[in-house]
């Protein structure tokens, strides 16, 4: 067979533009001689198509989408499509996350998903009920295909941390001797995937003694970044096609002629690449998919809004990105000047509004209320609302985009201002640590980051951060010689007890046991727990980590018994 993978962008919800997508990607395909196209997991819908699948008049609309599909097919190969499948009966929930063959002779289930997950940003017991047995389909010309959906991939205990309980699909399909086992997918993006995607299909691929295609959906859905990484591995598990990470294709693959695929690239993106290349295709969506064509972000001088700043840049053009310098009487002339420079750098329109007035303005207004002018926090934290009602005035004005540039630290230990520097549409950096936020900026600024620069439409030559902000020690400005360092721990040693606490969900007597100082342990936990009012009125932001505060991050904010790292 000549199969081709359409690793597809879709729009959550869009039926009808998803299926004009599809059917582009048909035309395409039959042109070199496809007999079928495969799409990905749930591609008519997007994916996650969440609560859009518990109403009636979308899942009708989905029929006569499909049926629209069929009539226009004369001549074109048939389709693999990711469908929503209702059940046979009344009970809830009433649908199957499924697969349909369609072709000029009409539509069918073929396949449903058997391992639904639960569990982080997935919810699709909600929706969906498990599928029963394995999935074999028999095309025409006598090719047996095992068809299994993301999940139904992901059992391999050696291989992955957890994996759910029930049917392993793929030993279901050992006894049928598949030709061939395809796995549509809709894995969303963190930098330790395409890695362990690859172990997946290759032991898949040995256990049935056949290759196996993995086609994941592309593209940024809210917080979710699907990086697509789709690949087709020979029976021995080695790699024989691959598609490019964070952007569509379409690539015909000859099952008859292994031998003849696309070699796979020479070079491995590295970590750093592929997470900046994802955090530009969050944006772009993000805007895209939401009717935005330009952003707004403010300027600090600092590596969080330059980090930002960059990805800005790439996601929507220079042209498309402004930038507002508020500078306050604690603002140095060093961030101001290398916040201007840094504009120049990436070609980026600047404004710059001093906010000191604005601030004596506040100050008189509610000495009568207060018995004195703000103080301390408060009058900080005036600064950063100032900024931030300043930054949403401009940007709803002018039909921008606000992206807010907080890092995850901050927002982990509530070092963030609500209705101040949390203002904004998107938190683009809001899964990144502080000290990863250097890791990438470093990288950017390198010379392995060059070819990756010019894909991405930014300056080849020198640096783009600078060295002046990567290397100036992190501070809010919002008080005389302030530094992060006054009010938190060194981003060394706070980044690995987060990591420890939000990730691993490691006790704290363990981060003792592992060396961490007690009372720090014991703070940061605080910290974190008491923080979690903010974060519940945070703005979105694009999830690139194996857990973020997002829709998989499910705490309550009033919580009692905080664990102690002392023994118990």
């Amino acid at each position: 067979m000549r199969l081709a993978l359409a690793q597809l962008n879709p729009v959550v919800g869009d039926l009808r533009g998803n299926a004009k997508r599809i059917l582009a990607a048909a035309r395409s395909a039959s042109a070199e001689g496809a007999t079928l196209l495969l799409t990905p997991e749930l591609s008519l819908w997007g994916y996650p198509p969440r609560d859009l699948l518990l109403q009636p008049a979308r899942l009708a609309l989905q029929s006569a989408v499909l049926d629209g599909l069929v009539k226009q097919l004369d001549g074109l190969c048939s389709l693999l499509v990711g469908v929503a499948l209702p059940c046979d009966d009344n009970r809830a929930p009433g649908l199957y996350n499924g697969i349909a063959l369609v072709d000029q002779g009409g539509w069918r289930g073929v396949a449903c998903k058997q391992l639904l997950p639960s569990y982080d940003v997935f919810d699709e017991r909600r929706y969906f009920r498990p599928g029963d047995g394995p999935c074999l389909l028999t095309m025409a010309g006598g090719e047996r295909l095992g068809l299994t959906i993301c999940e139904d991939l992901w059992v391999e205990d050696a291989l992955q941390r957890e994996r759910l309980a029930g049917p392993d699909p793929i030993a279901a399909l050992v006894e049928a001797k598949p030709d061939l086992l395809i796995n549509l997918a809709a894995s969303p993006f963190d930098p330790s995937k395409p890695a362990l995607r690859r172990q997946l299909t290759g032991q898949a691929a040995r256990r049935l003694n056949c290759p196996v295609v993995y086609l994941n959906q592309v593209g940024g859905n809210d917080e979710l970044v699907f990086d697509g990484s789709s690949l087709v591995v020979a029976p021995d598990g080695s790699t024989l096609l691959e598609l490019p990470a964070c952007r569509e294709a379409v690539q015909v693959w000859d099952s008859g002629c292994p031998q003849q695929a696309m070699a796979p690239p020479s070079q491995t993106p590295s970590r750093e690449e592929l997470l900046l290349r994802a955090l530009v295709l969050g944006v772009r969506d993000y805007a895209g998919k939401c009717g935005f064509q330009r952003a707004l972000l403010g300027l600090s001088g600092g590596i969080d809004s330059a980090l930002v700043a960059v990805i800005a840049a790439a996601a929507l053009g220079p042209e498309n990105v402004s930038t507002m310098l508020m500078p306050s009487p604690w603002s140095s002339s060093g961030s101001i000047d290398d916040a201007t420079a840094l504009a120049t750098r990436l070609n980026l329109q600047t404004h710059t509004v001093p906010i000191q007035e604005l601030m004596q303005g506040f100050d008189a207004s509610l000495t009568p209320a207060l018995g004195q002018p703000p103080q301390g926090v408060t009058a900080e934290n005036l600064q950063s609302r100032i900024r931030g009602t300043l930054l949403m005035a401009v940007a709803n004005q002018q039909g921008q985009l606000l992206l807010t540039t907080g890092n995850k630290s901050e927002l982990a230990v509530g070092y963030c201002t609500l209705y101040g520097d949390m203002n904004g549409g998107l938190a683009v950096i809001g899964d990144l640590y502080k000290t990863s936020v250097f890791a990438l900026c470093n990288w950017i600024d390198s010379p392995e980051a060059r070819d990756c620069r010019e894909d991405l439409g930014l300056p080849q030559q020198g640096d783009l951060v600078g060295e002046a902000i990567r290397c100036k020690p992190p501070s809010a400005e919002l008080r005389p010689d302030q530094k992060d360092s006054d009010s938190l721990p060194d981003y060394s040693e706070l980044d690995p007890l987060l990591k420890g606490l939000i990730q691993e969900r490691t006790t704290p007597q363990a981060l003792v046991a592992a060396g961490h100082d007690i009372a720090l342990v014991e703070r940061v936990q605080r910290l974190l727990q008491r923080a979690e009012f903010k974060r519940r009125q945070a703005a979105p932001l694009l999830k690139v980590s194996p857990q973020a505060f997002g829709s998989g991050w499910r705490l309550p904010i009033a919580a009692g018994g905080l664990c102690s790292a002392g023994p118990d």
